[in-house]
């Protein structure tokens, strides 16, 4: 297993979002870890505007948990 998340701490919003972001993308990579079948699957999903819609959400449900994490940077 790749070990890359080692805090939720960030110093900034735009670090958190960020942070939420890849969130979002290493929980894609880990339920879909074969590649090739992963980017089959994109341009179903890249066309879809409910797709995207979901991917949104994703990112702000990650990003709520990081900025809980850090005391929404008060």
């Amino acid at each position: 297993m790749d070990t890359w998340l080692t805090s939720l701490i960030t110093k900034t919003p735009q670090e958190g979002f960020e942070l939420a972001i890849k969130l979002s993308r290493m929980g894609v990579r880990y339920t879909q870890p074969d590649k090739d079948v992963l980017h089959k699957l994109r341009p179903d999903y890249a066309n879809n505007a409910d797709s995207l819609t979901m991917a949104s959400h994703v990112v702000a449900v990650n990003f709520q948990t990081v900025a809980a994490a850090n005391n929404y940077w008060r």
